[in-house]
């Protein structure tokens, strides 16, 4: 569909007139633009973006969550001296003070962020460096949020990482069993069964008040960090629709989960699949040194825990969805999702013989 952006760009408080807008950027959830205006000969870049309102459909509450957060970032980062306009994302307002314009004619949400200067986001870690300045970027994230209330945060995905209710449906997908699959994978069954025990230590310690509950990113893959053209060191964490209220040991893990294996998330071939402790050091390191004291004893306590969590959480979600009938993931091959849960039960197996050395990294740093 074609939309009328020089109509839509007018609607924000932006300096100059279009010149241009362009698709841009890989992501796959909102349609992303760079919009480029011009004034007395001066080029601005700004980032536009329609949000995906089929999946996100509580556009203005979504958009409270990253108007609060982008606020209380951009004056932490004052504070500290640094650049708001570079090191956070920064919501470009409507001229009537909104966080987004709703475009009646295309039936559109649109929001506008400042474009973050010469900076790139990555898609895979070429390096290890890559993976440790995610690690720093997400763990200043973490210490830049520490004192926000996160109660006032609307939950995007309700229940999103909570593993007890993900665990019901994992056993409501087996007792359905609508495609009579689950005969032929009773060790993958017995795997997610054996360590129910994992579901609750989380949650339970968030719902007794013994660990805070805080933001979390929900989506701590290295293209959410950008990191500058010149000197490779991050500049900020972006993409913010996932910003939820949390464990840190989340994001800790989901990050670990996502960067600790060297094969692919699908690898059918499990001798390829292993999890690397060198790459948890390097990644450990970057976060606990951002973090710095903006974690208490028992989330540091938790972190490593946190990766094996993630990784049973994301492994039980591939079944269920495999006994579902593959309904939820979307899958190139007939058994997909039994191979992505494959995968993820290897990591598993390995992380639990690694636990105490990795819990000892987590202390050293």
């Amino acid at each position: 569909m074609a939309y009328d952006f020089k109509t839509i760009i007018s609607q924000f408080e932006i300096d100059g007139e279009l010149v241009s807008c362009e698709r841009y950027g890989e992501g796959h959830i909102n349609e992303t633009y760079l919009a480029v205006t011009e004034k007395g000969g001066v080029k601005t870049d700004y980032i536009l973006q329609k949000i995906n309102s089929k999946l996100f459909t509580n556009v203005p509450a979504l958009m409270n969550n990253i108007r609060q957060v982008t606020e209380f970032n951009r004056e932490k980062i004052k504070a500290r001296g640094g650049n708001p306009d570079r090191e956070s994302l920064s919501l470009v307002y409507t001229k009537g003070g909104e966080t987004f314009y709703h475009c009646a004619s295309c039936d559109g949400y649109f929001r506008v962020y400042k474009f973050i200067t010469d900076a790139i986001a990555y898609q895979v870690v070429e390096k290890p460096e890559h993976f440790y300045q995610s690690a720093v970027a997400f763990g200043n994230f973490a210490n830049l949020l520490a004192e926000f209330d996160a109660s006032g945060l609307y939950e995007v995905i309700p229940d999103f990482h909570n593993t007890e209710k993900r665990f019901r449906d994992f056993e409501a997908s087996l007792k359905a069993d609508k495609l009579n699959r689950a005969k032929d994978i009773k060790k993958e069954i017995d795997f997610i069964l054996s360590r129910k025990d994992y579901c609750g230590r989380i949650v339970n310690l968030l719902r007794s008040g013994k660990m805070p509950t805080k933001v979390t990113h929900n989506d701590t893959k290295l293209n959410n960090v950008m990191l500058d053209a010149k000197t490779g060191e991050y500049v900020a964490v972006i993409d913010l629709d996932t910003i939820m209220p949390g464990s840190i040991c989340y994001d800790f893990g989901d990050s670990i989960r996502f960067g600790c294996n060297p094969a692919a998330e699908d690898e059918k071939d499990l001798s390829k699949v292993n999890f690397d402790l060198n790459l948890f050091d390097v990644y450990a390191k970057g976060y606990l040194s951002a973090l710095g004291d903006g974690a208490t004893k028992i989330e540091k306590d938790n972190l490593a825990f946190g990766a094996i969590l993630m990784t049973y959480e994301c492994g039980m979600r591939f079944l269920a969805d495999y006994l579902d009938g593959d309904v939820y993931f979307r899958t190139h091959r007939e058994g997909h999702n039994l191979d992505r849960a494959r995968t993820q039960f290897k990591l598993i197996e390995d992380m639990e013989k690694l636990l105490p050395e990795m819990e000892k990294i987590v202390q050293k740093y």
